[in-house]
């Protein structure tokens, strides 16, 4: 758990500030499970300047209660959790400060989002809190205010664990668990699991990751690892310690994550997953005669390839429905080894490329047809798809034929403006694979909006 907190003060000299208001919400990596705002009573006046700031005046705070009233239900809500803040180190100081006027010695883990938000999303024009949830397209209200500025700072934190693909933040927190001996039956972590698409990851005793999956029912694959009974489900079962998970809400980002993570952590338990899963290609090569014969090979670097499978079948099959969709010839598409016309011909399904009746010409169009609507090479598109939730909504941004990443955006808010989508973007690597999984999705999914720019 995770105490995202942001306090106003009297200002003044360093170490005699008093607390004017205080935020705290209890984040569980998702979302807010409880919370406790209050303005508090000082007993020392507000400094001019803090009053202008704030809008928070001394008559306002008359009837506040005073620190020692509001200290246990600070305890309650930060116990056992990391404090997460916007310049961490203030508002701890704050706090200890607080509490040692109290004889009470207040202790916690800290994570700072400005040290966070340098680290993660670097060359921003500035880090300070009003300015950098501009610029990444976060809501803000009540600026200056604790609650405004704790709630920004929650969507902020949100943002910056969905950018973190090492899972260092995770890990962190999953050594304050190892620390506490905490280690739920396995019957507890499927409990805490959501019936919802996304991304799980299978953790040891010592924090380090085991097993990278995908799921569009997290829950329901959690449990098949839990009750199956061969090797792999079996050791994972001996040696899980707790299971962290993101969801995405759309099932291609889960696909992208689950590709790039599993290659970025190199977890024990994926090692199938490490090389390419595409392993066949479709290429295009010019004959003798001039016409473009389309072929299905193991896959090749050296190579331009079109589109790419799974499996030799999956190709083979993709390629039939390819030949029939754009009237190609079974002989030039590799799928009939003949040295005189194709037996598509014999049934007067092919007109004659196979011997020549067809011009080079005629044909080669309507192979650039199938290479055009089948490939993003130099394409530049937005695939926007399902959020995480009713209100949000997706976006993949592809910038000449380059995968560059995805983000989340409100529903009322329109992704028009790439520099916007690139603000918020978590940006990803683009690669073989990758490629191949957005053409797969973009090919069997139907609902999809795709934003050509």
């Amino acid at each position: 758990m995770y105490a995202i907190l942001d306090i106003e003060t009297t200002g003044g000299q360093f170490n005699e500030e008093g607390i004017t208001e205080i935020a705290i919400y209890k984040f569980d990596g998702h979302e807010v499970v409880d919370q406790f705002i209050s303005l508090v009573n000082p007993e020392i006046p507000i400094q001019p300047f803090v009053v202008k700031l704030t809008g928070i005046n001394n008559a306002m705070l008359r009837s506040a209660p005073k620190f020692f009233e509001v200290a246990k239900r600070i305890i309650e809500i930060t116990s056992d959790c990391i404090i997460v803040a916007h310049n961490a180190s203030f508002d701890y100081r704050i706090l200890r400060t607080e509490f040692r006027r109290l004889g009470y010695d207040f202790e916690a883990k800290t994570l700072c989002t400005v040290e966070l938000a340098k680290k993660l999303i670097p060359e921003q024009t500035s880090y300070s809190l009003g300015k950098l949830v501009r610029a990444l397209g976060i809501p803000m209200a009540d600026r200056h205010r604790a609650s405004g500025d704790a709630m920004a700072t929650v969507k902020l934190f949100k943002m910056l664990l969905e950018k973190d693909l090492e899972k260092t933040i995770v890990k962190d927190f999953i050594k304050l668990e190892i620390e506490k001996g905490i280690a739920p039956k396995l019957l507890d972590l499927l409990g805490q699991m959501p019936s919802k698409t996304g991304i799980y990851y299978i953790h040891n005793e010592s924090g380090a990751l085991i097993y990278i999956g995908k799921s569009r029912n997290i829950k329901k694959r959690i449990n098949q690892h839990f009750t199956s009974t061969n090797k792999k489900s079996k050791r994972i079962q001996a040696e899980v310690f707790t299971i962290t998970y993101d969801e995405t809400g759309s099932e291609l980002i889960g696909l992208l994550k689950e590709s790039q993570e599993i290659k970025l952590n190199r977890p024990r338990y994926n090692r199938s997953q490490r090389k390419t899963i595409f392993p066949f290609a479709i290429y295009a090569e010019k004959d003798s005669k001039g016409y473009i014969n389309l072929k299905l090979e193991k896959a090749d670097g050296r190579k331009k390839e079109i589109l790419s499978y799974a499996s030799l079948q999956e190709g083979k099959n993709a390629l039939f429905m390819f030949t029939a969709k754009y009237r190609l010839c079974q002989k030039l598409t590799g799928l009939y080894d003949t040295k005189k016309e194709c037996f598509q011909y014999k049934i007067k399904e092919c007109d004659g490329a196979c011997i020549g009746e067809v011009t080079p010409e005629v044909y080669n169009e309507r192979v650039q047809q199938f290479i055009s609507e089948n490939s993003f090479e130099n394409k530049s598109m937005i695939l926007m798809d399902k959020g995480r939730s009713i209100n949000e909504r997706s976006a993949i941004l592809i910038e000449n034929g380059i995968y560059k990443g995805y983000a989340y955006y409100d529903l009322n808010y329109q992704i028009t403006n790439i520099e916007i989508l690139k603000n918020i973007l978590i940006p990803m690597q683009h690669n073989r694979d990758v490629k191949n999984i957005i053409q797969n999705y973009i090919r069997k999914t139907k609902s999809l909006k795709i934003l050509h720019f």
